[in-house]
């Protein structure tokens, strides 16, 4: 596999782009983070739904902020090469491991995350001693490894293969997610109640909660996680039809389309759900939606909704492994990694080496998972990530025109210059906001153990990143004259 011998495809369409961006995003962070948060963060409540509005601002301006620079540099690599243009090699680099390296972990966690819902499918009909051997944690941690590799391997065999996979899966992901939305509104909480008492001979206790704006805002900080996964669309720039008009689109399609799907979706289960019964279940074992309203649903449709959960998990991992990967590509294509992990499959035109390092970081989001207990540290991890990244995002906006005004003047959206100023000024401080907030839930959480903290992991892991990239620069320093020239331009 050289990478002088072949080529990156163009070969994403719109649909196939629109497609990346939507199952990046949809998947854990609908059927399962909404109510997993009761445990999270004790408190939220009744106030799910208000916190994912909230958290749904600063990713509206990130999202903006990767509109402006994917119109200008679209290439592979997206966050790299944004930041490493825009502001230093050296911010460029951190900015996008820090990317790489939460989004890793959390392919990791969406595999393990999967195997409950097929262990309340196979609940669901009537196969209890398979259920009960999915629940065992060995074989939950084959199993999401078994997944995990499979997708690596649909992501290798190129994208005519992985849209054929993914397309059709993610409509398939929407018509059955409108069944648990039309599912949830067809019920109210006194006839959940009701089926409750009689099923199971329980009852809830529905007293309330103050409103408190510090839990407010820590739900927020993790609900963010759900509108991560637009900026995959980015990463595949270098594989983008007509990249300068697709990648803004699909990157605002995605996000529109996504969020008025959350609402809805999360609206409609709480509609039906009590939040003091998820709370409480919450404490003891991990929730999907589909599980909840299996409780009122028919057999037939409450096995559908799960299998809709099922195949949301599922879809995030194809697009979440080809965002991953290009990042490496482009580090190995400007030497920051070694020119060996930029080699391209010569039939698949895939960036196989890249492709594989990602789902080996991924798998350790798979034991973490387990051994951590509690796949909530992976989806922290990848808050303060993206956060992180985010926020170099929106100064790479500010930062463009002063030290590469060439490439500034390719900019398509947003051209005018006060508008990108009021983008980067409310979203930086939003992001920011959003970052000290969940760094402070995060450093004063009672844990067993400091490492279960994921801020002192993404410290730990970026430290030692950074020692990588000196390591690399003083070596490229040596060999290529007029270095800082070279990262002016595109490759």
């Amino acid at each position: 596999m050289d990478s002088n011998s072949s080529t990156l495809n163009r070969s994403l369409g719109l649909v196939g782009l629109t497609a990346t961006g939507v199952c990046s995003m949809i998947g854990a962070s609908i059927y399962v983070v909404p109510f997993m948060i009761q445990r999270n963060v004790p408190g939220i409540g009744p106030y799910v739904l208000p916190a994912f509005l909230f958290a749904s601002i600063p990713a509206i301006f990130a999202a903006l902020a990767y509109s402006i620079l994917s119109s200008a540099m679209p290439r592979a690599g997206g966050s790299y090469l944004y930041a490493s243009r825009a502001l230093h090699p050296f911010w460029g680099f951190v900015a996008s491991f820090s990317q790489w390296f939460g989004l890793s972990i959390v392919i990791g966690v969406i595999a393990y995350v999967v195997i409950p819902f097929f262990r309340d499918l196979a609940f669901a009909l009537d196969w209890t001693v398979v259920a009960a051997w999915l629940d065992q944690g060995l074989v939950r941690v084959v199993l999401a490894l078994v997944i995990l590799w499979s997708f690596i391997g649909i992501n290798i065999l190129g994208l005519t293969f992985y849209e054929r996979i993914l397309i059709p899966l993610m409509v398939l992901m929407f018509v059955l997610g409108l069944v648990v939305i039309g599912g949830g509104l067809s019920y109210s909480q006194e006839e959940f109640l009701v089926a409750l008492a009689s099923k199971e001979g329980r009852s809830v206790d529905l007293s309330e909660v103050p409103f408190n704006w510090i839990t407010f805002l820590s739900a927020s900080a993790i609900l963010f996680s759900s509108f991560i996964g637009f900026d995959s669309i980015a990463q595949a720039g270098g594989e983008a039809k007509n990249p300068v008009r697709n990648l803004p689109r699909a990157i605002g399609l995605a996000i529109t389309v996504v969020g008025l799907f959350y609402v809805s979706f999360t609206y409609a289960v709480y509609h039906t759900v009590p939040w003091q019964f998820v709370a409480e279940e919450a404490l003891s074992k991990d929730l999907t939606a589909a599980g909840l309203l299996t409780m009122l649903l028919p057999a037939g449709i409450g096995i559908a909704i799960l299998l809709g959960a099922a195949i949301a998990l599922l879809n995030d991992l194809p697009a979440m492994i080809l965002s991953v990967s290009r990042l490496v590509f482009a580090w190995a294509e400007d030497g920051i990694f070694p020119k060996s992990l930029a080699g391209i499959h010569p039939k698949f035109h895939t960036p196989v080496p890249a492709i594989l390092l990602s789902g080996g970081v991924s798998s350790l989001g798979i034991l973490g998972s387990h051994f951590a207990g509690d796949f909530f540290l992976g989806i922290d991890i990848m808050v303060t990530s993206m956060l992180v990244n985010f926020i170099f995002m929106c100064l790479s906006v500010a930062w463009l025109p002063k030290r590469n005004p060439t490439l500034a003047k390719q900019i398509t959206i947003f051209p005018n210059k006060v508008a990108r100023a009021i983008i980067v000024g409310i979203g930086s401080v939003f992001l920011s906001c959003f970052l000290v907030i969940h760094t402070y839930k995060d450093l004063t959480s009672l844990v067993d153990a400091w490492y279960f903290h994921s801020t002192w992991i993404w410290l730990i892991v970026m430290g030692m990143a950074a020692g990588l990239f000196f390591i690399r620069w003083t070596k490229l320093k040596k060999t290529n004259s007029g270095l800082l020239e070279k990262f002016s331009k595109l490759p």
